[in-house]
C-alpha cells in the first residue's frame, strides 16, 4: 500500500506538470529571495499529490515545499517536492521532476523521482536497491576524482561565502575536472545513482530536494554524507553523494585539503 501510494502520487504530480508545461500563460510568482520562483503548476502538482497520500494515509505527517508541514502524530513522513527544478520548468527546460521521499521513524525507506519529459521514473526502497523504469541501476566505477564527471548546484544567496560554491567550483574546474549544473538536485542525485555522474555536491539543500534522491544513491551502491563525511540527513543543508570510490578524495577537494 505504501509503495502503490508513492507511485500513484508521483505519477499524479507528473500528469499535472505535463499539462502546464510550455504554457505561455503559466502563472509565475516569486517567493522570498532572488529567483525563488513558484508556478501555478507547483501548487496544482502538490494538490494532486497530497490528495492521493491523504486519502490513503490521512494520519501521516507531510512535509511539502509549498504548504510546509502538515504535522501529525505518526512515524511516517512524506517529504514532497511537487516540481524540483522550477526555474527550468518555468523556462520550458525539461530538466525537472516530481520528487517524493517516505520516511519511517526517522529513516528514509522509499523514494520516487519522475521526470515525465525524459520518461525516467526512478524508484528506491531501503534494502531492495534502486531502479530506473523498473530496471536495476548502479553507480559508476570511477576511482579518480580527476577523471570523474561531477554535478553541483549554485544558490542565489551566500554565493561568495568563504570556501563557498564559487570557490569549490573554481578549484575543481581549474584542474580540468568537468562539473555540470542541471538545476535539479533530485535529478542530479538520480544521475549519480544511474552512473551518469560520479559525484554530486551542494552547499545548501532543503529536505524535499534530497529526500528521495539520496536514498536512490545509497541503494544504487553509492555513498552520501555531509561535507565532514558524517552520516547524511536531509534536514541539514550540505551534501556529498558519490559512487563511494571517489568519496573521500572529493571531500578533500571540497574542503580545500588537496
Amino acid at each position: 500500500m505504501l509503495k502503490e501510494t508513492l507511485i500513484n502520487a508521483t505519477e499524479a504530480g507528473a500528469q499535472v506538470i505535463q499539462h502546464y508545461f510550455n504554457n505561455k500563460n503559466l502563472q509565475i510568482s516569486n517567493k522570498e529571495g532572488i529567483n525563488n520562483l513558484v508556478t501555478e503548476a507547483d501548487h496544482a502538482s502538490e494538490k494532486a499529490i497530497l490528495e492521493i497520500i491523504k486519502k490513503a494515509f490521512p494520519d501521516h505527517f507531510i512535509l511539502s515545499e509549498e504548504v510546509g508541514e502538515i504535522a501529525m502524530d505518526s512515524e511516517y513522513k512524506w517529504i514532497i517536492d511537487p516540481i524540483d527544478g522550477t526555474i527550468n520548468y518555468a523556462h520550458g527546460i525539461p530538466l525537472c521532476c516530481i520528487s517524493i521521499g517516505l520516511e519511517k521513524a526517522g529513516s528514509m525507506i522509499m523514494g520516487a523521482v519522475y521526470n515525465p519529459f525524459l520518461k525516467e521514473f526512478y524508484f528506491a526502497e531501503r534494502g531492495l536497491g534502486a531502479t530506473l523504469n523498473g530496471q536495476p541501476i548502479e553507480v559508476s566505477g570511477e576511482t579518480d576524482v580527476r577523471k570523474s564527471c561531477l554535478v553541483t548546484g549554485f544558490p542565489y544567496t551566500y554565493i561568495n561565502e568563504p570556501n563557498g560554491p564559487l570557490d569549490v567550483f573554481s578549484r575543481l574546474i581549474r584542474q580540468g575536472i568537468p562539473v555540470r549544473r542541471l538545476g535539479s538536485a533530485a535529478i542530479d542525485l538520480c544521475w549519480v545513482a544511474a552512473g551518469r555522474f560520479d559525484g554530486f555536491y551542494e552547499h545548501k539543500l532543503q529536505a524535499w530536494d534530497s529526500a528521495a534522491g539520496f536514498l536512490m544513491v545509497e541503494e544504487a551502491g553509492g555513498k552520501v554524507t555531509d561535507f565532514t563525511g558524517a552520516l547524511y540527513s536531509p534536514y541539514q543543508p550540505r551534501i556529498v553523494a558519490t559512487n563511494g570510490k571517489i568519496h573521500d578524495d572529493l571531500l578533500l577537494w571540497i574542503n580545500d585539503k588537496v
